[in-house]
Formats: C-alpha cells, sequence, structure tokens
C-alpha cells in the first residue's frame, strides 16, 4: 500500500470518527439526558394523591439541577403519620427530612400537637371539591335553579336545595330527567376510609350547619349527615375507581359524582383522545362553597427546606398546575390558558375553611356507628 493511499485512509478513518462522535453528541441532546449533576438525596414521608407529579421527570430535572436536590419518598398515610409513638424515619432507620401531608387537617394536627420538630412548613399544592356530571343533568339543574353558568363555567348556586331534593328522596324524573332511573344522588367515595369521601362530608357538615363546624357545634348536625350517608348507598373507597366508573359507565349510571377539580386535568392530558370523546358532554360543577383540599409540607431539616423551595419555583408550579390539576396561585387564580379543558373555574370566592382533625374524627366515628 503507497504512502498516498494509507494517508487518504487515515484522513477518511479519523473524519468518519468524527461523524460518529457528533451524531452520538447529538442522540444525546435529543434525547433529552442531562448532564450529571452532583444532588442531595431528600427523603420524604409521601401522603397519596400526587404521585404522578412527584415521578414527573421534569420536575425531578429541574430540582436536581436548580436546587442540587433528588427526592426519595416512602408512600405513607395520612393517619399513619400522625400515630402516637411513630418514627419520622425509613425503615432502615434514615431519619425523613420532610412530610408531605395530603390533607391539611393533618398537617396542622402534626404541628398543634408537637408531633416532631419543625423547621417550616406551608401548603403546597390545591385542588377544590368539584361535582363531575354530564349535560342533560346540568341543564336539568339550571332550570330548577339549582345551578347556573358564570362565564363558561357551571357553578352549584344553592347546595342547599341540591341537598334538600337528595334527601326528601326526589327523583330524577321530578326535574325533568324520565329517562335517568332512581332518585336524586352524588356518589362520592367513602368518608370513613378515603380522604376524598371526608372531605366532601366535611363540606356537607358546613353547609347543613349554615357555616364554620367546631366541637360545640357539630352534634346538632350529626344526625343529619348520618341519614344522609346512609341513603347514600354503596361507596367506591378509591377515587380514581370512582372517576374511572362516571366516564365509562356514564349519565345513567353514575348523574352525579364528588371528586377533585384536579382529576378531569389530569385525565385529559394523560388521554387527550380518551377526553375529546367525552369532551362536549362532562361538565365540571363548582358548588357554592366549596372546599379545598391542600397538600401541605412540613420540614424537618435543612433538605427539606431546600424541597419546599423547589416546591415554589414557578417552573415546578407551571407543570403542577398545567399536567396535574394542582392550583398553586392566589386563591385559585391560576393561568386556564394553556389547560386543555372546558369550563375551568379562573377564580374560587366561595369556599369554607378547612375542618379541623377532631372535627372529622367526631363525623367518621358517627358514621360508622
Amino acid at each position: 500500500m503507497n504512502r498516498k493511499y494509507k494517508s487518504f485512509l487515515i484522513i477518511g478513518i479519523v473524519i468518519l470518527a468524527l461523524i460518529v462522535i457528533g451524531a452520538i453528541a447529538a442522540g444525546k441532546q435529543k434525547g433529552g439526558s442531562q448532564p450529571s449533576v452532583k444532588t442531595k438525596k431528600v427523603y420524604v414521608a409521601m401522603g397519596g394523591g400526587k404521585e404522578g407529579f412527584i415521578k414527573d421527570e421534569e420536575v425531578k430535572t429541574i430540582m436536581a439541577q436548580k436546587y442540587g436536590i433528588e427526592v426519595i419518598s416512602d408512600s405513607w398515610s395520612n393517619n399513619k403519620l400522625i400515630a402516637d409513638g411513630v418514627k419520622l424515619e425509613r425503615e432502615n432507620g434514615t431519619p425523613y427530612d420532610a412530610v408531605f401531608f395530603s390533607d391539611q387537617r393533618f398537617y396542622d394536627y402534626f404541628k398543634a400537637n408537637n408531633l416532631a420538630k419543625s423547621l417550616d412548613g406551608s401548603i403546597a399544592l390545591n385542588t377544590p371539591v368539584v361535582i363531575y356530571s354530564w349535560d342533560h343533568i346540568a341543564d336539568a339543574l339550571i332550570n330548577e335553579g339549582v345551578a347556573e353558568v358564570r362565564d363558561e363555567t357551571y357553578f352549584i348556586k344553592d347546595m342547599g336545595s341540591l341537598l334538600n331534593r337528595i334527601q326528601e328522596g326526589q327523583k330524577w324524573a321530578d326535574i325533568g330527567l324520565a329517562n335517568v332511573f332512581g332518585t336524586i344522588n352524588i356518589a362520592s367515595t367513602d368518608p370513613v376510609t378515603s380522604s376524598p369521601g371526608a372531605t366532601y362530608y366535611g363540606l356537607l357538615l358546613s353547609i347543613m350547619n349554615g357555616g364554620t363546624v367546631t366541637e360545640n357545634t357539630i352534634e346538632s348536625v350529626l344526625p343529619n349527615i348520618k341519614q344522609f350517608y346512609e341513603f347514600s348507598g354503596f361507596m367506591n373507597n378509591t377515587p380514581a375507581d370512582l372517576f374511572d366508573l362516571y366516564l365509562r359507565t356514564g349519565m345513567g349510571a353514575k348523574p352525579l359524582i364528588v371528586d377533585y377539580e384536579k382529576s378531569m386535568l389530569e385525565f385529559a392530558v394523560n388521554n387527550p383522545e380518551g377526553y375529546e370523546q367525552v369532551r362536549n358532554r362532562v361538565r365540571i360543577l363548582y358548588p357554592e362553597p366549596t372546599i379545598w383540599n391542600s397538600h401541605c409540607l412540613l420540614t424537618l431539616t435543612e433538605k427539606g427546606n431546600l424541597y419546599l423551595e423547589a416546591l415554589n419555583d414557578p417552573e415546578i408550579k407551571k407543570i403542577a398546575w398545567e399536567r396535574y390539576g394542582f392550583r398553586t396561585g392566589l386563591m385559585g387564580g391560576d393561568d386556564l390558558t394553556e389547560l386543555p379543558v372546558d369550563g375551568v373555574a379562573s377564580e374560587l370566592t366561595s369556599v369554607v375553611p378547612g375542618l379541623k382533625k377532631e372535627i372529622y374524627d367526631i363525623m367518621i366515628n358517627t358514621l360508622n356507628e
């Protein structure tokens, strides 16, 4: 092989190698891989209802690159987190840096009773109780003066009237829906075993009592709430199952269900084709008043404080709202322009305050009797 040919061969191999290296680098960039970042592990005892948000890859990337943390979460029930003698540490003995409650009543109870030495804490994610329905059901409620439409959003303006109709045993036919069988009812998860069900029944307590419920006033409404519970019949224990049944079985089987606002938003993002199939028929009805379900973070270490700071990052808050339906703005006034769901309220002003855990305990014990 002559020298000239060898030179061309070497040059060709070098060029080929550069092309391969460039292609690999471009592939990595296109695939979205990020340069390695040294992070601190933040161990969090995690209440349910936000699993998708916690595992979101973009959220994890922002936390790693901007705040230098990697969140390691263990699923815990709210009740277990406040049980007497609970140790805020993982099974291997590693202490937790934060507790992420899925209901404010447990967060407030934890702090009020000094169950652990905390550094900081706040509400991080919110979603209101809503009632999901269908076009013909919503129209009938409007005709009855129970609901109304304002700025393309549906509101139940007279929850008291709707609850009275349920307790009186009125039928759907009585409000012009002869093709819907049975009595008027709102399906919910069981308040004895489910946090969304308990939150909803907390709202019912407040409405039935004409306002805020205290340990001094709850006794007067307990018989009423007990009757309502018994009238409701079978209840699902899992909110995801109830929402799925609502969408799958339609107006005849599930005319009205109670759930969190985030359920429809998350469904539309994760299943856009499925949402398009029901878009013109489903309705989100906002009770007036409604009640917030608030996920609260309690920090136990400086690393926990870093996590709290990260949750307040504008990019992460935007993802929480637009992908998972968690409101993070003042009074729930989050940007609606990027949402794929119709009829979402721009702001909620008719809201009852959350009830103390002690009130819920009294109610649940009564329902369990």
